[in-house]
């Protein structure tokens, strides 16, 4: 039988591992769970599985991890020779686009994270007009990745009848 599976972590890549850990914690109040470290291409149960997962050559990356107050981690990196995207919104192409974040002031996070040096993509958007009071904005951190914030939970603001007038 299928079982729906928790949600572990989601990883992040950024040009600068220390501002990015500064950001996140400042901004979402995410702690420290693994400050930032360097691992390195060699013969450590590590090295081997970073060789599996990324081929040959990566020689070296810093990583910290994070974890969120619902208890999912955030995975930071910050590879050798790491840059921005020059567009970092390609929707069109597969893989993921952004994160999501959920706090009823949406607002005060936006800000928040205009204030520690993201940018906000959009103006807050209302889900449902005149029927409910769910809303959403898409930023971005300060290296490019995009972060949505809901007014409710995914499970409210999509489930038919889970708001009534």
């Amino acid at each position: 039988m299928t079982y729906p599976r928790a949600f572990s972590h989601v990883g992040i890549s950024v040009t600068n591992l220390e501002q990015a850990v500064e950001f996140y914690t400042k901004t979402f109040g995410w702690y420290v769970i693994m400050p930032p470290t360097e691992i390195v291409s060699d013969e450590s149960a590590i090295g081997v599985m970073c060789d599996d997962v990324f081929g040959e050559g990566w020689e070296k990356f810093k990583i910290a991890h994070l974890a969120t107050g619902d208890k999912i981690g955030i995975e930071i990196f910050e590879f050798r020779n790491a840059e921005k995207r020059e567009n970092n919104f390609e929707y069109w192409k597969s893989g993921f686009f952004h994160i999501s974040v959920q706090d009823p002031d949406i607002e005060g996070l936006a800000a928040k994270i205009v204030e520690n040096g993201g940018k906000k993509r959009m103006p807050i958007r209302e889900y449902y007009p005149g029927e409910k009071p769910y809303r959403m904005v898409y930023c971005e951190d300060p290296f490019g990745n995009l972060i949505e914030i809901y007014s409710h939970s995914y499970e409210l603001t999509y489930s038919a009848g889970a708001y009534q007038k």
